[in-house]
């Protein structure tokens, strides 16, 4: 049964469809030349995510005029990979029949938690209208120090570089430090590690218990994730794989700028980050989720 906003698309011509391969290019003219463009801070670029449901695009008069990617991954969680349209639609005439046909792709699927991080306020424009409510805010943070404070490592623990065969145990570790909307998958651990300037694991006896995984930038260093066991945390395990990064980013004259984000709402990771001399730098962006689940 074709929804309301659906078919008022339907009657302005616009064809709403599953994207293709083929489609490549012309989405990725709409991403280049067009200026609302919604990206999701990924590990994948929003093209790689072609072939991954749901993924559907406008098309008018066999042009692809607007795109909407959110696959799950993990299962539960879809995140906007991309949105965008062509600038000679009028308002959000291209989200709607997007959303509507996202979201029962979803519903077939068994549902999901949609999520965006709005980081232009045309988009949050779009999203508040559709069912998504405000969560929380993600947060900026730079190193402001210019000297490495001492921070004792804890008893028993070793820091060592990670390497492909810890990313099944680094997950486990993800799931277990974060809420499920922060989670990471097997896949996008593999992609990020493949991405990372430096990543460490910090493990005792029974194995690893924290890691963490930084990307250069032109600016400097990107703390990009910092994970402990939850029964490891609170002893000094996180402060010590920060200060291994520093001191690491400081053998090669890297310590330009490093800057890390964290949900406004983790006291816990807050406070860390600022005894180690990290400190907001007014940059935060909006988080939406909206549920999508069988009645």
């Amino acid at each position: 049964m074709i929804t309301a906003k659906l078919s008022a698309a339907l009657k302005a011509g616009l064809q709403v469809r599953p994207a293709v391969s083929a489609d490549q290019h012309k989405i990725a003219d709409l991403i280049f030349f067009e200026p609302r463009v919604h990206r999701h801070l990924d590990w994948r670029g929003p093209l790689e995510w072609l072939g991954y449901p749901p993924y559907f695009v406008t098309e008018e008069d066999g042009r692809v005029t607007s795109a909407l990617a959110c696959p799950p991954d993990p299962d539960s969680i879809a995140w906007i990979r991309l949105f965008v349209q062509a600038s000679h639609l009028s308002g959000p005439s291209a989200w709607p029949p997007l959303w509507e046909a996202a979201r029962g792709d979803l519903l077939a699927r068994g549902g999901a938690t949609v999520a965006a991080i709005a980081t232009q306020r045309w988009f949050e424009s779009f999203l508040l209208p559709s069912g998504f409510t405000l969560c929380q805010h993600i947060v900026l943070l730079e190193w402001l120090e210019r000297s490495i404070l001492p921070v004792p490592r804890p008893a028993g623990i070793v820091i060592r570089k990670m390497s492909v065969d810890d990313l099944p145990r680094v997950v486990e570790v993800d799931a277990a430090a974060f809420e499920p909307l922060w989670h990471n998958s097997l896949s996008a651990l593999s992609k990020a590690f493949s991405q990372a300037m430096y990543a460490t694991v910090a493990e005792n006896a029974s194995g690893v218990i924290g890691y963490q995984l930084s990307t250069a930038n032109p600016f400097g260093a990107h703390l990009a994730r910092l994970a402990v066991w939850p029964e490891a945390q609170g002893r000094g395990l996180g402060a010590a794989l920060v200060r291994d990064l520093i001191l690491k980013l400081n053998e090669r004259n890297s310590l330009s700028r490093i800057t890390v984000n964290t949900q406004s709402n983790n006291a816990a990771s807050l406070a860390l980050y600022h005894r180690l001399g990290f400190r907001r730098t007014g940059e935060q962006f909006p988080v939406y989720t909206c549920r999508v689940e069988p009645a």
